[in-house]
């Protein structure tokens, strides 16, 4: 049965833009080993948005990013993406973005438009996907991935859900499209039930509870906004639910290579960052005025 190596949650929000009232749960400084595949995890809200009249949409305006993906989860609320391939579309609750960033793009999001003029509860989170060296410079590409495309596998006796966004779970593969071995689940445990679980040994396994409570095998508990971190030996492990629980759970095979980031780059080297910034401000990197990205 896997361990608890560690859990941690942030209580202090911060905003990205205007639009994205935003806890940092974990990011790759200081712990690149133990969370790789993963580099960094942003949770948002949740949070409540007036009604907005303006034309002006909430959110965060163009810039670029290279060497990794970026993967949008939104729970309630609507986000819309638009970058320099032609990528981009509106997600809503249940939907999933996942932009691969690669050799190099530039994007915005901000609140979809209905959204916006409506206002309502926002939530959301948001992660970063390293990609292997060999990868780092593809070609970018976006996924827009709708709710009703993500299987669900339904716990037995009534104990929840389990959606397969990345990966396998009880036979049915996710439709995220991944450059290594991910499992990306995002899963409703209901209050007295148990899911029996496995992830590959040797891979990262991380269990985010955005609210409610679980109980590991071993007695910890985690509770709103925090994640644990488990063991790579072994395959086993197991959630107790104490109270009706919301829950994304995280795995994946470490990429056992440097990383070496700044700011909105992540690459394996200082040089490669230098480059990176070279080639955005040369405008290589391209722009999105005038680009209307297609709907999900």
């Amino acid at each position: 049965m896997k361990k608890l190596l560690f859990s941690q949650r942030s209580d202090r929000a911060h905003w990205v833009g205007d639009g994205f009232p935003v806890r940092s749960i974990f990011s790759y400084s200081g712990m690149t080993k133990e969370v790789s595949p993963f580099l960094l995890m942003d949770y948002a809200g949740p949070a409540e948005f007036p009604a907005n009249a303006s034309p002006q949409r909430r959110g965060v305006g163009e810039h670029p990013h290279r060497g990794f993906e970026t993967v949008t989860i939104v729970y309630s609320g609507e986000v819309e993406h638009r970058d320099s391939s032609g990528g981009g579309g509106v997600i809503g609750p249940g939907d999933i973005q996942w932009m691969t960033a690669a050799s190099g793009l530039v994007h915005e999001e901000r609140h979809g438009k209905e959204f916006s003029k409506t206002g309502g509860r926002f939530e959301m989170v948001q992660l970063w996907v390293n990609l292997p060296a060999k990868d780092k410079m593809s070609k970018p590409r976006y996924q827009g991935i709708r709710n009703a495309d993500v299987p669900k596998v339904d716990f037995p006796d009534g104990g929840g859900s389990l959606r397969v966004i990345a990966g396998e779970f009880a036979g049915q593969k996710g439709p995220a499209k991944t450059f290594t071995p991910l499992h990306l689940w995002d899963v409703r445990l209901n209050s007295g039930h148990t899911a029996e679980l496995k992830m590959p040994t040797g891979h990262t396994t991380m269990v985010f509870v955005l609210s409610g409570q679980v109980r590991l095998a071993s007695g910890e508990t985690i509770g709103d906004a925090e994640i644990a971190v488990l063991s790579r030996d072994e395959e086993d492990f197991t959630l107790q639910a104490t109270s009706d629980a919301k829950i994304l759970i995280l795995g994946g095979e470490p990429i056992n290579e440097p990383v070496v980031g700044y700011g909105p780059f992540v690459m394996n080297s200082s040089a490669e960052i230098q480059q990176a910034f070279m080639d955005f401000n040369s405008g290589k990197m391209g722009t999105i005025s005038g680009i209307e990205g297609s709907q999900v």
